[in-house]
């Protein structure tokens, strides 16, 4: 029924992701799957149907997201899609906290993980763009139920997520098709003597009722980082020298929480022709109008930023276009940012995050450092899976490991539907 209860097409990749949570699901332990899906995927839409899967099976579900917006933004979409089937979606955040008696569904912020909130029979946790969480955090979600099962999502993995899953802690799932008629996003790296150009190609396409972001890494000006721009300084500079016949807006983390709704919702509603904020759109804000992503200060925000950034335009019909300035002159940093216009899926990105940061702790909790594989690269997909397969194979035909339990373990950590007892 939920599927068919849908306006659009599930695309095959959905298919088979939703079809590898049932089967984690219909085992005797609980499941602890990565799905890993381009921004604009249909990542949402998977976790709506495990969660509605959850309900039938009479089990409670808890969502945390990174920011409000975001939180806001799949407290909408679930609600759109589950309440047609009498499910009730909750939120609870640092500003609101609409929770009206036992809720089969809530979607929150970190302020989930307050000691104050009870929750009751949970048996999912989903955990959404699982990046901006620590492992430590990700670890008081999970102990707000009892072995429930745990599904994060992400558009770019950190390398200790890709790392990880090599290792077997996580099942990896992939979602590697976008929606019928998503266009690729081109993305530019454009140098300091074609800005006023960019700014032409920005009026242009707002004539013809299109909107653009442009995004800068401060809020304000600081002593100790001149060259960077700041939003509110940005914001006032473009409304009054570069664009002042058109509309803007200005969004930024320290706005309170009703100022942030108002400037992202009279941006959906094209009451502006341009919202200047910082990376607190990097997640959460859904407007399929928006066709330009300028990125100021490129050189400040790691790939994985960079590439959610440029996945808040090219959500609509029309071909969408991303900017990226920089006032470096070091052709290491223009290198850098020039890997976005070749580049446009996740693991590729994530794979060069990782020669660039490491892998983190294997055992541990550190995000960065360093550690080599020998052999594989690790977003060779079918290589990993040929040695899980390889490791399910043994554990179940050779009893002789019995003799050496170091070895069985490793073995059940490739092969994790095995249990190493």
């Amino acid at each position: 029924m939920f599927f068919t209860s849908l306006s659009f097409q599930l695309t095959d990749a959905q298919k088979r992701v939703i079809q590898e949570v049932v089967t984690d699901l219909s085992k005797n332990f609980p499941m602890n799957r990565l799905v890993q899906g381009e921004v604009g995927s249909g990542k949402t839409v998977v976790a709506a149907a495990v969660i509605y899967l959850a309900h039938l099976n009479n089990l409670k579900s808890i969502i945390m997201a990174p920011t409000e917006i975001l939180a806001f933004q799949h407290f909408d979409t679930l609600s759109r899609l589950l309440e047609p089937f009498g499910i009730k979606v909750g939120i609870y955040t640092g500003s609101r906290k609409r929770i009206q008696g036992d809720l089969p569904v809530i979607v929150g912020t970190h302020a989930l993980l307050s000691k104050s909130l009870e929750l009751n029979n949970v048996g999912l946790v989903v955990v959404d763009e699982q990046q901006r969480f620590g492992v430590e955090q990700r670890t008081l979600l999970r102990d707000k139920a009892e072995s429930p099962h745990f599904l994060t999502m992400t558009a770019t993995p950190i390398p200790r997520t890709v790392a990880l899953t090599i290792y077997g802690d996580l099942d990896l799932s992939v979602i590697d098709q976008m929606p019928v008629g998503r266009k690729v996003v081109r993305t530019y790296f454009v140098p300091q003597s074609k800005r006023l150009d960019a700014y032409k190609f920005i009026e242009n396409h707002i004539k013809e009722e299109e909107q653009a972001y442009i995004i800068t890494p401060l809020i304000e000006e600081s002593e100790t980082q001149a060259s960077a721009k700041a939003a509110k300084v940005e914001y006032e500079r473009l409304q009054k020298q570069v664009f002042p016949k058109l509309r803007l807006g200005l969004l930024h983390g320290r706005l309170k929480s009703k100022e942030k709704e108002a400037a992202i919702n009279a941006f959906k509603n094209h009451e502006l022709d341009i919202l200047v904020s910082t990376s607190v759109v990097e997640v959460g804000v859904d407007v399929p109008n928006a066709t330009i992503m300028v990125i100021e200060g490129g050189e400040r925000f790691g790939l994985a930023q960079l590439h959610q950034l440029r996945g808040r335009v090219g959500r609509g019909e029309q071909q969408s276009y991303a900017f990226l300035f920089t006032e470096e002159e070091n052709p290491q940093v223009i290198n850098r940012l020039k890997n976005l216009e070749r580049i446009h899926d996740g693991l590729t990105l994530s794979e060069l995050d990782l020669k660039i940061r490491g892998g983190g702790e294997v055992f541990g909790t550190a995000q960065s450092g360093r550690w080599n594989l020998k052999i594989a690269s690790l977003s060779n997909l079918s290589l990993i899976e040929k040695t899980r397969a390889a490791a399910q194979k043994v554990l179940a035909q050779d009893p002789s490991l019995d003799k050496y339990p170091n070895l069985k373990r490793k073995l059940s950590s490739l092969a994790p539907e095995v249990s190493p007892d």
